[in-house]
């Protein structure tokens, strides 16, 4: 049997071994996938022996995204463009990475939620692994302007030039958040339960139909889902659609076949007062 797994550091709250264990259940296919902890200075190490002992494929999530797209020896124009991966296939004895963090984001919003994001100015809070793989995509879906704000400007500098669209990406540190106007979209991509803490947002960012968009569900998603709420948003929404739908895209990476969702989504959003972090 083909081994899989998800490497992140903590990684013991995934719910991805959930996830791909119902696909597989679904689609036939016999599944076995676990939770590998690995901080940065372990990653390497750890994924090359997960490898040696039959590892074809691999999730990764935070705080590795961008020590993956270093590690691999090729890597899909989508990864490249986020500058991080999530998926990890192995061919031969090397490794190619994919990133479908963006298109999982894009499915759930659309297809879920039914949100129409064409020509929405938006606003992405953060600039670290998780916003460089749904900036693309989010791109591609036709949004309009995207600004970027970060606490360190020259990494929301670094994310703009990634993206290559100056016309159309404007990075700016985050102290500028009160003067940038309203925003019909807005993307919460910082890891505010790891210690971050979530930025001080005004209300004057909410435009007449915006959506807030948390890239966390569970608890870490509670303080900007409570923002968004109270502000007047016209939609809120988690990360635990994205979190399913960019697990399918792996699923079908690894196996040639792209699962339904709706049914591990509706389980795990019933028992959504019981999760703690995105992965």
């Amino acid at each position: 049997m083909k081994h899989y797994a998800v490497f992140g550091h903590p990684v013991a709250h995934s719910l991805s071994p959930r996830i791909h264990a119902a696909f597989g259940r679904e689609t036939g296919i016999a599944i076995d996938y676990r939770a590998i902890d690995a901080d940065i200075g372990e990653f390497r190490e750890r994924l090359a022996a997960f490898a040696a002992h039959g590892g074809a494929g691999a999730n990764v999530t935070l705080p590795l995204k961008q020590e993956a797209l270093a590690l691999c020896d090729d890597v899909t124009e989508r990864a490249r463009r986020a500058g991080a991966v999530n998926t990890l296939v192995r061919n031969g004895d090397q490794w190619h990475g994919d990133n479908t963090d963006g298109d999982g984001l894009v499915r759930d919003l659309t297809g879920r939620h039914a949100l129409d994001l064409r020509a929405r100015r938006t606003l992405l809070v953060g600039a670290g692994g998780a916003a460089r793989g749904v900036a693309p995509a989010l791109l591609d879906a036709g949004i309009g302007d995207l600004y970027i704000v970060n606490r360190t400007s020259s990494r929301a500098d670094a994310l703009a030039d990634l993206l290559g669209q100056p016309g159309r990406v404007h990075p700016r540190h985050l102290s500028d958040i009160g003067s940038l106007g309203e925003f019909e979209l807005v993307v919460n991509a910082t890891s505010a339960a790891r210690g971050d803490g979530l930025p001080q947002l005004p209300r004057s960012l909410v435009g007449r139909r915006m959506a807030a968009v948390d890239l966390n569900y569970g608890e870490a998603a509670v303080p900007f889902l409570a923002w968004g709420r109270a502000s007047g948003a016209y939609a809120v929404v988690d990360g635990l659609g994205m979190l399913v739908e960019q697990a399918a895209l792996s699923f079908a990476r690894w196996h040639g076949l792209r699962p339904e969702t709706d049914d591990i989504y509706g389980e795990l959003r019933a028992e959504h007062a019981h999760l703690v972090t995105a992965d």
